[in-house]
């Protein structure tokens, strides 16, 4: 733990976890203006088929997904002796110069090109992030010390995504990503003025980072993410449409409902950090009933007012409580190569995120109308429960052969 007084303690804290919101902001303010975004890319698609055009613009944020998939354990991987202060800072760069891309290109194909890019940065800027905000708050405090990040990411859902939605239905959403991009120049900045220099780990190397890649463990973790969290993904994707076409209400609606989202990850972000650095595996099979059921609620009530905002709240809180649930578990996996880690746990996401938002695109697409994607992502985490169940399984297995193996 590094010798700090509680203010400048706190004050680096906030500045990472700041950074959090910036990154929530860029990934999903796409959600809520999907519309918008079809309406601009796509206007002869759009006149033809508003849902088919919406449900192309969906591919946006898949290609963000894929972009953290990819960057996550390269970055990881290629920074494993960078000293973490170092490491946020370049990463915010990367950036803030990806969401500018986002916002001037002319076309489709670019802007999903700019959002691929864009997304690199994003799992090694929770990983170096979270492990920064760790060793502020000192030894057992690993779950709590990645909540405090994942903290502002449920923060920009709760307050920044809706306002930033609000104004791209009203400026333009090359607007919205535009100030976006000045969300992260400020943490840059903030980042810069209160974080202190942390050396990476001692015996941190690109090979004890990427050895970790050979764990089976580490696998069927990532794997128990990207399907489980899918069903996350599977609602909050398409919760503009659900707004308007569902449940009948105005677009003005939709930052509302996106409010309800954030404070229900608020609620739960906070809640699942406390629990896993207590019982990690009660821990999870605790968030993934709960996500089970929230999201069968959420299919079965969103097509009245209440019910979608009761079941917005829901989703969110049971999704993001595993956020730091699963980001320890996959940790404990990989000793040696933390970093690797805890950016798998973002490239796992990701892959919930494409997978949700492109398995629910198939489901809209068919015909199937909005609220589809929520029974697919009720599937999507019935599968999530049973692998997060085998890993356990097989953890104890291997430690039963092998004492002090995970």
């Amino acid at each position: 733990m590094i010798e700090l007084s509680r203010g400048r303690r706190l004050a680096a804290l906030a500045a990472l976890a700041l950074g959090g919101v910036a990154v929530g902001l860029t990934e999903f303010v796409a959600m809520g203006l999907l519309p918008d975004i079809a309406r601009g890319l796509l206007p002869h698609e759009y006149a033809q088929s508003s849902s088919g055009a919406v449900a192309r613009a969906g591919w946006m944020i898949t290609a963000y997904a894929l972009g953290v998939v990819v960057g996550a354990p390269l970055i990881a991987a290629l920074s494993a002796r960078l000293p973490r202060k170092k490491l946020v800072l370049g990463l915010l760069v990367l950036f803030a110069v990806g969401t500018v891309a986002s916002a001037i290109a002319p076309t489709f194909d670019l802007v999903l090109l700019a959002r691929f890019a864009a997304a690199l940065p994003h799992g090694a800027y929770f990983g170096a992030a979270g492990l920064l905000a760790a060793t502020l708050m000192g030894p057992g405090n690993e779950a709590r010390g990645f909540a405090t990040v994942l903290g502002g990411l449920t923060v920009s859902n709760l307050v920044g995504v809706p306002l930033i939605t609000r104004l791209g239905q009203a400026a333009g959403w090359r607007v919205a990503y535009l100030v976006i991009a000045g969300f992260f120049l400020l943490t840059l900045l903030a980042v810069l003025a209160v974080v202190p220099e942390v050396a990476a780990a001692v015996d941190g190397s690109p090979a004890a980072e990427l050895r970790a890649l050979r764990t089976s463990q580490v696998w069927l973790v990532a794997a128990t993410g990207a399907v489980g969290f899918a069903g996350f993904f599977a609602v909050n994707t398409y919760i503009a449409p659900v707004t308007t076409d569902v449940t009948g209400l105005s677009a003005a609606m939709v930052p509302w409902a996106l409010v309800a989202v954030g404070l229900g990850m608020t609620v739960g972000n906070a809640l699942g950090g406390w629990l896993a650095d207590r019982d990690l595996q009660r821990s999870m099979v605790i968030g993934f009933v709960a996500m089970i059921v929230s999201i069968a609620v959420f299919s079965l009530v969103a097509s009245t007012r209440v019910g979608l905002f009761v079941g917005a709240f829901l989703v969110g809180a049971t999704s993001l409580y595993l956020g730091p649930v699963l980001q320890a578990r996959l940790i404990t996996v990989a000793p040696g190569a933390q970093l690797m880690g805890a950016a798998l746990n973002q490239s796992a996401m990701n892959i919930a995120n494409s997978l949700g938002a492109a398995l629910g695109s198939v489901a809209i697409a068919a015909g199937l109308g909005y609220l589809a994607p929520a029974r697919v992502g009720v599937v999507l985490a019935v599968v999530g429960l049973i692998l997060g169940l085998v890993s356990f399984a097989v953890g104890r297995r291997l430690r039963e052969r092998v004492p002090a193996t995970v």
